[in-house]
């Protein structure tokens, strides 16, 4: 998964990316745009990474409660996993034991695992890979309830300001509303797992994504931060309950190389 991920970019970005470079107004976007096409097109055929950040290994646990996992940790199977699929792989390794002292571990682990318990007797296994330059441009903010839509919409756009070039766009934005500071967090990194195109179940978010999508794009940043409209492919919003004194808002932003792999065991 860890190698499919990083060599195989999905159908839907790619598809994203040739419709940006149908729109794209600048001569310089379209440029990139093709570069883009063509870089993940040698990554899948040559089977080598796409990006030199290879990503921190983030991976979505969906465990059925009817499973029962027998023969060890699955937590420890799991970096077992990452290790060898980093190591195998010849990707490159980029995380570091302690924040502060920053030594690499060597083998891309421990990878961050989150885990969520559902009803039936499979395990679905999502694996993310995800970009330092990226994460790095993500924000959080908790906002005054009062701030309402127009607030949540002058954060995100703000975020997408200030960010520029640095996330290698051309970028998909991923928005979570509500819960606390750390659900809205990961929200936000959830929504970047569901594929471009597809509509939001809630007709009003939807709308709000389409919005969103179009003053992105009219910032100017373009491919690459050199100038155009395709600074995002997507906006994707998740929303949850929210206490009635609070308003977070997090965006967490993917690059282009927006890789993501899943199995259902």
């Amino acid at each position: 998964m860890c190698q499919e991920a990083n060599f195989n970019l999905g159908e839907d970005v790619m598809e994203a990316f040739k419709k940006g470079y149908e729109q794209e107004v600048s001569a310089t976007g379209k440029e990139i745009l093709q570069i883009l096409i063509k870089n993940a097109e040698i990554a899948r055929e040559e089977q080598v990474p796409m990006c030199q950040d290879c990503g921190y290994a983030v991976i979505f646990l969906e465990l059925g409660q009817d499973v029962h996992i027998e023969g060890g940790d699955l937590y420890e199977a799991i970096t077992e996993g990452v290790r060898k699929g980093y190591t195998d792989g010849y990707l490159r390794k980029s995380i570091v034991s302690h924040p502060l002292e920053r030594k690499n571990t060597g083998d891309n682990t421990p990878p961050v695992i989150h885990t969520k318990i559902v009803p039936g007797e499979n395990l679905k296994i999502t694996l993310a890979p995800k970009g330092g330059g990226s994460e790095n441009m993500s924000q959080i903010k908790m906002m005054k309830p009062a701030d309402g839509v127009e607030g949540v919409k002058n954060f995100v756009i703000d975020v997408a300001k200030n960010a520029g070039p640095n996330p290698c766009p051309p970028v998909i934005l991923g928005v979570g509303i509500g819960g606390t500071m750390e659900k809205a967090a990961l929200l936000a990194k959830e929504a970047l797992l569901r594929e471009i195109g597809s509509k939001n179940e809630d007709p009003e978010m939807a709308k709000l994504e389409e919005e969103l999508l179009e003053k992105v794009n009219n910032l100017g940043v373009g491919p690459q931060g050199l100038g155009g409209r395709t600074f995002a492919l997507a906006v994707h919003i998740k929303t949850y309950a929210a206490h009635i004194a609070s308003l977070p808002v997090a965006v967490n932003i993917n690059c282009h190389a927006a890789r993501h792999k899943e199995v259902i065991l």
